[in-house]
């Protein structure tokens, strides 16, 4: 079959690799009709993400078509149409009972070296290092899924591949953030970042309730995009971030911020993002946390910072003793996608939302080396990348 394997920093190749088959009685093969590039992917392609292996297989944006079943998965049949989490649950274990299914206790194989990195290894993932089991991703015309008997989300007659493609990463993902800022009617939900998962924090707290929301980026078209999803907009190129918020707050801050940007943050007039960049370059620095500091900086006391955005490692110069004295709440982690899924399947399915909106450009997957570039530089007003075998 062909797939994308990632071969280093900036390599991405389209090539021929073995078909996956069935190892585990509760696994399946889908043939992937649709298949997303996502800003974690960047990540990998820009070389941050420690542990990848030339010839790993990427993506964990996929769905299609169930054609093979193991002997012991009786939920799935051939012929099913599902979205598959990136998450890999094994639905048994106390954190899957608790429904905390990307902290699963079983699905990571490679348990003992995400223990020494983390501490206590998370969940696998698709296609995103061995840090998280080494498994091949999405982004390939088949795929085997690990305990296919609970993770994947049957999807209805009557909704297209581009509407529900989403609710296997992004769509709940936003909606995740946004839950965890508890939002009141009477919140400013501040959000930094008008990439993909940006775009669906926005939405997702118009549809809580949130009394405004505030987007931050410096690039025309996603800002365009969050002001037609609700959100006030803030080009941090053209002003102050912190006096625009004030503004906007009555000088109180947001009650409510959140980071969709993850640990390449950007900012162009600001030292600290200077110091980021010098130290990551060589090395005594993984991420960039200019967006967490400035949460902490403008958000309201007592107030909540989510935390979507990926990070991978160590950051520096983080003003603990303003989030402490402000009484900040943190929270964050990897997306429990299969908590959320039945909740927002319905909100598509009854049209309170389409996710398709945030697809700029849909190519054959033959195409996907040249869109990850395409994508990471925003060319061509590139939001968000569908591929299709």
């Amino acid at each position: 079959m062909k797939a994308l394997c990632w071969h280093g920093k900036h390599d991405v190749r389209y090539e021929t690799v073995p078909d996956p088959k069935i190892e585990e009685p509760r696994d399946a093969i889908i043939k992937m009709s649709c298949c997303a590039i996502c800003g974690s992917d960047l990540h990998l392609f820009n070389g941050y993400m420690p542990t990848m292996e030339s010839g790993d297989i990427l993506g964990h944006e996929f769905m299609g078509e169930v054609v093979e079943v193991g002997s012991g998965n009786s939920r799935l049949k051939v012929g099913d149409r599902v979205v598959v989490p990136f998450t890999i649950c094994c639905g048994e274990c106390e954190q899957c009972r608790r429904g905390n299914f990307s902290v699963c206790e079983r699905s990571n194989r490679n348990k003992e070296m995400a223990d020494k990195a983390f501490g206590h290894a998370t969940a696998g993932l698709f296609g995103y290092s061995h840090l998280t089991g080494g498994y091949p991703g999405g982004q390939a015309e088949y795929v085997r899924v690990p305990y296919a008997d609970v993770t994947p989300v049957k999807i209805p007659e009557g909704l297209t591949d581009e509407q529900v493609l989403f609710l296997g990463d992004i769509f709940p993902t936003g909606w995740q953030a946004a839950v965890a800022c508890d939002i009141q009617p009477t919140d400013t939900v501040a959000v930094w970042g008008a990439g993909p998962v940006g775009q669906f924090c926005i939405r997702s707290a118009v549809l809580l309730g949130a009394r405004q929301v505030v987007c931050i980026d410096h690039v025309p078209e996603r800002l365009a995009m969050a002001a037609a999803g609700g959100a006030l907009t803030i080009n941090f190129d053209e002003e102050s971030v912190l006096d625009r918020l004030k503004e906007l707050t009555q000088g109180k801050g947001p009650e409510k911020c959140i980071d969709a940007v993850g640990l390449e943050a950007h900012a162009t007039r600001s030292l600290d993002s200077l110091y980021d960049k010098a130290k990551q370059a060589v090395m005594l620095e993984t991420d960039r946390p200019h967006v967490l500091r400035e949460m902490i900086y403008v958000c309201r006391p007592a107030g909540i910072l989510s935390i979507p955005g990926v990070y991978g490692g160590i950051i520096d110069k983080l003003p603990i003793g303003a989030l402490m004295n402000k009484g900040l709440t943190v929270r964050t982690g990897q997306t429990h996608v299969n908590r959320w899924t039945d909740d927002l399947l319905r909100r598509i399915q009854e049209g309170q939302i389409d996710p398709s909106f945030v697809i700029t450009h849909e190519v054959p997957l033959s195409e996907g080396p040249g869109m990850y570039k395409t994508f990471r530089d925003k060319q061509d007003g590139c939001i968000k990348v569908v591929m299709k075998p």
